[in-house]
């Protein structure tokens, strides 16, 4: 929607400044959407909902001020610190069901009761955003159609999800009300997680999921409240009375962390400096160069240096090595990876690139600091993945950490970091959802899922098109439910971009418990397809491959990073030959700038780097620049992790595995980077980089 300040009254009171993107406020309706939130916001009046303290919706670029609250939001406490317990989650509750008897008061439906719109503070918690509140009256219009989902998956009551425009009401409010609460006592949604589509069938059919609400009355409300049919649930004010814990009078109501979470907070706000003048009409002074402009300069000409050789160039000890400035002075980078679990081999290879790295800086006779190397087994497992990370977070010696090695402990960890403002940069997470919102400690140094499924859509279209004597046309493309958020993302990005180009696609969905994948591949081969592209793990791509061997298939075979293992090869065997793989993973073989880099791994490690080792040499070395830049600029003894998050996605970075680029706004890296290795006689062979100019789609005819 637009950009939020951080503002101060004259009075100098601070206040939360929401700005709409000029080229936003050019539209109609977008306009019309914000002078509708500043109308709705301003006509509910509780202690409980941020008030708005002033607005112009006419200005060329819309915005309004609501009362600052320098508490977390729930999602990012209950992230970084757990579930809060019954007596915290029965304050929390009455309180919001008071804030929502208002809004229902004012004749409004908030619509989007999630806990990211809910602040914590020592008094009590605050409902924000009323961005998609509407009049309960209000009929659809372009901006909330009657056939238009809106809200939060997960938090949707059925008729939300099913988007039954006009029976949308408070009680829909009272739905999501209860799933918040489910969430802060148990750290689960009552319905799920996982595809949207799943997501929102469950919600309108299953019964929720309420195991571990330990407090009985505050279960039986919870299960009222998530009633299907919204005549059955509580009003907002009866909730309020069922929660019979008195309103906060001091911060006791919340446990230990989150109170200390807060109180780190406003004293931030205390140490503010003073803010340049912003009435309109009034010049700012021009800004000058200064130190930190060249000490950035700096911090790039150090990870530029020795361009054809990459970052090991930059790192490699000089000749005559001798004591450092400040030898005895120690920050620490962290790995968090998967060390035992599923994904060990990954996480392995990516824990040694890192300590190359650390190593390599250690040996410098200039360096301004030494490094330590500390790390955190998440074993793949999201709840191990939290501890990890807020043992890390918690150590004021970590600078920055690398990981995770998965997708789901990267997410699950997420509010922790950017919690503690850690610069956080991950090899090999690629769900999209994970640079969605604006993170200002994250930073991803591998294309997402859906680039990669892209580029295999590319190749399926040109590389194969030149190679056979007949096109591929029909191609079939078969997504497994083991790994659902994976497998969603890259079938629906491949099966978009093939429809785009013409093709016939021939797609199926089949069951986390299918055994023998026979008969749905017979399916698809007595169809007529003739490529195949799975979207899913290793296991399932074994099982789909001994399939389409017993099939006859002799058309083209796809996957994506995930069947890029070992897994894959043993438990496919021979049919496992004439797979060609896409992933983000380079091949440091290929890779003349990495040769330093491949000598140093095989005299440490005896071999030559596994996937990922030198992306991650990579993704050390760029935070180890950052921080050295960042060390000179502050001169403190301890890393500056804030000064240091903002400094990471500077600048053209060229390591021993490519050039990285980033977003500066969402952390996302800003080249596409998918290789194609072809699996034969029980090993993988490096092809050559996937295609990144897409073909033009098929012309329709006529």
């Amino acid at each position: 929607m637009g950009v939020v300040y951080l503002g101060r009254t004259e009075a100098g009171e601070l206040a939360a400044v929401k700005v709409t993107l000029a080229d936003q406020a050019e539209d109609p309706d977008f306009r019309a959407r914000f002078r509708r939130e500043v109308a709705a916001a301003r006509r509910v009046s509780s202690p409980w909902a941020v008030p708005v303290t002033a607005a112009d919706p006419d200005a060329p670029e819309p915005w309004l001020a609501t009362a600052f609250v320098p508490g977390p939001s729930l999602a990012e406490a209950v992230a970084a610190h757990g579930p809060l317990p019954p007596r915290s989650a029965r304050i929390l509750g009455a309180a919001l069901a008071r804030a929502l008897a208002a809004v229902h008061a004012a004749g409004l439906v908030h619509r989007d009761v999630k806990p990211g719109n809910v602040l914590l503070a020592a008094d009590g918690p605050r409902l924000i955003d009323f961005g998609i509140a509407r009049a309960a009256d209000e009929t659809g219009t372009a901006i909330t159609a009657t056939d238009m989902i809106v809200g939060t998956p997960g938090f949707l009551a059925p008729e939300q999800a099913e988007a039954r425009g006009s029976e949308i009401g408070p009680p829909s409010d009272v739905f999501a009300l209860a799933c918040l609460l489910a969430y802060t006592v148990t750290g689960r949604l009552p319905f799920g997680r996982g595809a949207v589509d799943a997501l929102l069938y469950r919600t309108v059919h299953d019964d929720p999921d309420l195991r571990g609400v330990e407090d009985d009355g505050l279960a039986a409300l919870l299960a009222d409240c998530l009633a299907k049919d919204p005549a059955l649930r509580p009003t907002a004010a009866e909730v309020a009375g069922r929660l019979t814990e008195d309103a906060p009078h001091g911060a006791d109501w919340l446990p230990p962390a989150v109170v200390r979470t807060i109180a780190e907070r406003s004293a931030r706000m205390l140490a503010l400096p003073d803010i340049e003048p912003t009435e309109p009409g009034r010049p700012r002074p021009p800004r000058t160069a200064g130190r930190r402009k060249a000490l950035l300069a700096a911090g790039g000409a150090l990870l530029a240096a020795g361009a054809g050789g990459g970052l090991w160039a930059a790192l490699r000890p000089e000749e005559g090595s001798g004591a450092g400035p400040d030898r005895e002075r120690s920050w620490t980078i962290g790995v968090q990876a998967d060390l035992t679990g599923p994904q060990r081999a990954l996480g392995i290879e990516q824990e040694r690139g890192a300590r190359l790295a650390v190593d390599a800086f250690n040996t410098r006779a200039d360096r301004p600091f030494s490094l330590t190397l500390t790390t955190a087994d998440d074993a793949g497992d999201p709840a191990r993945a939290l501890a990890a990370a807020r043992r890390l977070a918690a150590d004021r010696e970590v600078a920055a950490v690398l990981g995770s090695t998965g997708d789901y402990t990267t997410e699950a960890v997420l509010p922790v970091y950017e919690e503690a403002v850690l610069p956080l940069m991950s090899v090999s997470a690629g769900f999209n959802r994970l640079t969605e919102g604006v993170s200002r400690s994250f930073t991803r140094a591998c294309p997402a899922h859906p680039a990669t499924a892209a580029q295999l859509s590319y190749v399926l279209q040109s590389f194969y098109q030149r190679q056979l004597k007949r096109p591929v046309g029909r191609p079939g493309v078969l997504q497994d439910r083991v790994d659902e958020q994976y497998s969603w993302q890259f079938a629906v990005r491949a099966t978009s971009l093939l429809r785009s180009y013409g093709h016939r696609v021939h797609p199926r969905v089949v069951p986390a418990s299918l055994g023998s994948y026979d008969s749905v591949i017979g399916e698809m081969v007595d169809a007529g397809i003739d490529a195949y592209l799975h979207a899913g793990g290793a296991a399932t791509a074994a099982k789909a491959a001994r399939a389409l061997k017993t099939a006859g298939f002799d058309g083209p075979l796809l996957a994506g990073p995930r069947v890029l293992s070992e897994d894959f090869l043993k438990l496919a065997g021979d049919a496992a030959d004439g797979w060609v793989i896409g992933s983000p993973a380079a091949d440091t073989a290929g890779e003349p700038a990495a040769k330093p880099f491949v000598a140093a791994y095989r005299k440490k490690y005896g071999r030559t780097p596994g996937f990922y080792a030198g992306e991650a040499f990579d993704a050390v070395g760029l935070l180890i620049g950052r921080l050295v830049m960042t060390a000179r600029e502050r001169g403190g003894p301890l890393p500056d992790r804030a000064a240091l998050a903002d400094a990471v996605r500077i600048n053209h970075y060229r390591g021993v595995m490519g050039s990285y680029r980033f977003d500066r706004e969402k952390g996302d890296l800003d080249t596409l980077g998918t290789r194609l290795y072809l699996a034969e006689r029980g090993r993988f062979r490096f092809l050559s980089d996937a295609p990144t100019e897409k073909p033009a789609p098929a012309r329709k005819t006529t």
